[in-house]
């Protein structure tokens, strides 16, 4: 049996067969070079949808009625999407517009309202724009070139777009899959603070995928933290169309179809770590030899999340003791002196104590733009990773002006 994963070069959401998506600058966020802040994604054919949501008890009603769709099953054609605004806390009014925003996209795609889903983005406590969907998203252009365009779509804060496709080849059949996701600011573990929507050319059972999704979440999104403040919108929608003509049921398709979603979430997780509001750099979190994985997880994502950490690795302090602290104020099982710990593969600490090390060479390693950090617990084979960003002044000026 041969199975191989490969990452397709600019690849977007719309390279598995049968999507189309495209996108149009409304006037709903601030003008720019190349914005948008409408996007629609289509499939030619029906799909099995799973999805995972913010956890936060302030929600968007654009998220509720997604929820509500996907929980009742059956099969979905389209999404539509817009950013600059998170049509949250705004009473009724919400999911009524949310409502009318699913229509107008059905309309316009001639297919019924409940086959489309919604998500929005941006500013809380500003209802959507009735007027300028209405207007724009009948105007929005389809094709299977566009997937850049949905990806520029969902950004608000974001410096740059996130997209990754994949191709699946086992025993000679092929399936492709890829995913976006926009996230800059209120991103903290817990499901999963951002957008992110996959897309696949497998057909796969609803509960199958939910499984498999809910899985990589744990291991991705859910362990990225830029500032420790959960969205009201978070929303990650998985696509399955079926296309391929690839079913997706026995052992060692669902061995590597999980794979290829948890690389792609691992790889979105990731990016948007590295593009968090104000961060100037990326740190990369492993905990290894935990007692279980969870403990591993629970672990990685405290480091990843700690204030100072994040502090001390801006400041290119080579401060380990709180890097110590994290692991230790989780409640996790551990032996303190079987501990050692490494900032970019140099080891700072054996047994749970310091050893002598190159002081400048670990300054030096904290100036780069991606920091590495790995603790070894030594008691088990428990594994996790978590992925955040340092603390800058830059992060603090900019959201204490967002909305001015």
């Amino acid at each position: 049996m041969k199975k191989i994963i490969n990452i397709i070069e600019n690849g977007t959401i719309t390279t598995p067969q049968g999507f189309k998506s495209g996108a149009i600058f409304a006037g709903i966020k601030t003008p720019g070079e190349d914005k948008k802040d409408i996007g629609v994604l289509f499939s030619e054919s029906d799909c099995t949808v799973s999805g995972t949501y913010s956890q936060n008890s302030v929600v968007s009603p654009s998220v509720t009625l997604t929820k509500e769709r996907v929980d009742l099953g059956g099969k979905f054609r389209g999404l539509v999407v817009n950013s600059g605004c998170a049509n949250c806390a705004v009473g009724e009014q919400g999911y009524i517009d949310a409502k009318e925003t699913t229509k107008i996209t059905g309309n316009y795609l001639n297919i019924p309202e409940n086959e489309i889903l919604i998500a929005s983005t941006g500013i809380i406590g500003v209802e959507l724009p009735m007027a300028l969907m209405r207007e724009y998203i009948p105007k929005i252009s389809l094709s299977n070139q566009n997937g850049k365009e949905f990806a520029k779509s969902i950004l608000t804060t974001d410096k740059k777009t996130k997209e990754i496709a994949l191709s699946i080849k086992l025993d000679g059949e092929e399936i492709l899959l890829a995913g976006v996701a926009k996230g800059s600011g209120m991103i903290h573990p817990n499901m999963a603070t951002m957008l992110a929507f996959l897309t696949t050319d497998a057909k796969i059972e609803k509960n199958l995928l939910q499984k498999i999704l809910s899985g990589a979440i744990k291991k991705s999104f859910n362990q990225t933290d830029v500032d420790g403040d959960q969205s009201t919108n978070d929303t990650v929608l998985i696509f399955a169309n079926g296309k391929s003509g690839v079913v997706v049921d026995t052992k060692n398709l669902l061995e590597i179809f999980s794979e290829a979603v948890l690389i792609i979430c691992k790889f979105l997780a990731k990016e948007i770590a590295k593009d968090g509001e104000g961060t100037s750099k990326l740190i990369d979190v492993t905990v290894e030899g935990a007692k279980t994985e969870d403990d591993a997880l629970v672990a990685s994502r405290s480091v990843a999340s700690s204030l100072l950490v994040r502090t001390a690795v801006y400041g290119r302090d080579p401060n380990w003791g709180r890097i110590l602290m994290a692991v230790g104020k989780t409640g996790i099982t551990l032996d303190e002196s079987r501990i050692d710990l490494y900032i970019n593969d140099i080891q700072i600490a054996a047994e749970g104590k310091a050893i002598s090390y190159n002081t400048q060479s670990v300054v030096t390693a904290l100036g780069k733009n991606e920091v590495y950090i790995k603790i070894d617990l030594n008691i088990g084979d428990g594994f996790g990773q978590a992925w955040g960003g340092d603390l800058t002044e830059e992060y603090v000026i900019f959201n204490s002006a967002y909305t001015t």
